[in-house]
């Protein structure tokens, strides 16, 4: 993943957020130590920004669709209501296995659920409603997982979609790698589906924040 925000910055803002707390940092490390392309992890500044999200929304069930080693769901269950749960999706069983482990040994092995196989068949099969959404898995199923999803999105609820300015590689024409072409769609029919409302935001590698249009009863 290439810097969209000068790293120089970057690492000011890092600076200048409150420090992931210890079962993070061991989550880091052993990630960029253990697992191939540990840039998928979202970090120090995207982890404080979902457990933002999640502290502002109060969700008592959030989906997630891309656990990777795991960081991204910790980040998000310190923030969670009593009683609130994440289930999260991931294809890899070595990156499955990782998950499972850091969750375990964090505060937080209660309040995550570790689904293993294809993503789509698991929120195909789950009921909803959900109150927070984070998808940050294969770039090429994202239109298949916002449709899987926004039916089953709860009233006021939230989807957060990562990686969607792809390391700036969106505004290159000259990039027309199937990456690259799927999230230009993702974007291009999210900012044009009269269905919601959205926002992208140029946090780490670009996040996304739909939600329904019709929740505030504007019908905007």
């Amino acid at each position: 993943m290439t810097d969209i925000v000068d790293p120089v910055l970057e690492t000011y803002a890092e600076a200048h957020t409150t420090p992931p707390p210890p079962h993070l940092v061991a989550v880091d490390r052993e990630t960029r130590e253990t697992l191939d392309f540990p840039g998928m992890m979202v970090g120090t500044l995207e982890g404080r920004f979902l457990e933002m999200l999640v502290f502002a929304r109060r969700p008592r069930r959030v989906l997630e669709i891309g656990t990777f080693s795991g960081y991204s769901s910790l980040a998000m269950a310190a923030a969670l209501p009593p009683g609130g749960r994440i289930t999260t999706c991931e294809l890899s069983p070595v990156h499955a296995e990782a998950a499972r482990k850091h969750i375990a040994a964090s505060p937080y092995a209660d309040r995550i659920e570790v689904i293993e196989g294809p993503a789509i068949d698991t929120v195909h099969s789950l009921p909803g409603p959900f109150d927070f959404v984070f998808i940050d898995a294969d770039k090429t199923s994202y239109l298949s997982y916002y449709e899987a999803v926004l039916p089953k999105l709860a009233v006021g609820g939230i989807i957060a979609a990562d990686n969607t300015l792809w390391s700036g590689n969106v505004v290159k024409d000259t990039d027309q790698s199937p990456d690259t072409q799927a999230i230009r769609a993702f974007n291009d029919t999210v900012v044009a589906d009269r269905r919601v409302v959205c926002v992208q935001v140029t946090v780490r590698d670009g996040v996304t924040l739909i939600r329904r249009a019709d929740d505030n009863g504007s019908g905007e």
